[in-house]
């Protein structure tokens, strides 16, 4: 069974393509079909392994811990299904000069979860998503759902943030975009070296953003108030 899906998006900016084409998109991604049976399967292998570990399947409390962690797990990489409702643009409120080159709309803190794919861990923390409008916006909800969308999955953060800068890149044709992710690796605290106190943060910068020193030094800026607010 794929983890991602294997067919091919519409490459058509969003802001040109109409909502049911957006839609069928997304809806289209949705390939984790799971049949019954292949549930039953699954939950009995979950129940060996967790047995083989320690855990004894046979309590009151356990009984059913091989199915809840498939469906915990299914849930958590809702991600790879697509989001039917992920994108709504809006005509830019630009007028030319600064608001069109240097003005920035920056969201977060968002807070996300994702599972480590080298060790099926958990690594949580928060996104904060800004772009310089060009011709479109995006509805501020949507970028909590590209966030979510992306971050859902098995996965790396560096690939949580390359995959956000480059669908709003395409999407919106934005001047710029830049995403700062922070998180917690529960992969280096629980095992490994266990490191109880360091996070991981990750830049991804595309357009005017890239060969301005001052606008990312304001996008940082207005991240680090977020996170004192």
């Amino acid at each position: 069974m794929p983890l991602r899906p294997e067919r091919e998006m519409s490459d058509a900016p969003l802001a040109t393509r109409t909502e049911a084409q957006v839609r069928a998109d997304w809806e289209s991604a949705r390939i984790r079909d799971i049949s019954s049976s292949q549930w039953v399967r699954f939950e009995g292998h979950m129940r060996e392994i967790f047995q083989a570990m320690g855990l004894p399947a046979d309590q009151p409390g356990t009984s059913r811990t091989a199915a809840r962690f498939l469906a915990a797990i299914y849930e958590a990489t809702s991600g790879y299904e697509g989001d039917a409702k992920l994108m709504t643009t809006f005509p830019t409120e630009c007028r030319g000069g600064p608001d069109c080159r240097i003005a920035q709309i920056v969201e977060g803190p968002i807070p996300f979860f994702s599972l480590c794919e080298h060790h099926s861990l958990p690594f949580f923390g928060h996104a904060y998503v800004g772009y310089i409008a060009h011709e479109h916006l995006i509805g501020l909800s949507k970028l909590t759902r590209v966030v979510r969308m992306y971050a859902r999955r098995f996965t790396v953060q560096e690939r949580i943030g390359q995959e956000i800068t480059d669908l709003l890149e395409s999407a919106l044709q934005a001047h710029g975009v830049a995403v700062y992710l922070e998180a917690t690796h529960t992969c280096t605290q629980m095992r490994g070296v266990r490191e109880l106190q360091s996070s991981t943060r990750t830049t991804f910068w595309r357009g005017n953003y890239d060969g301005d020193a001052s606008l990312r030094a304001e996008f940082m800026s207005l991240c680090q108030g977020a996170r004192g607010s």
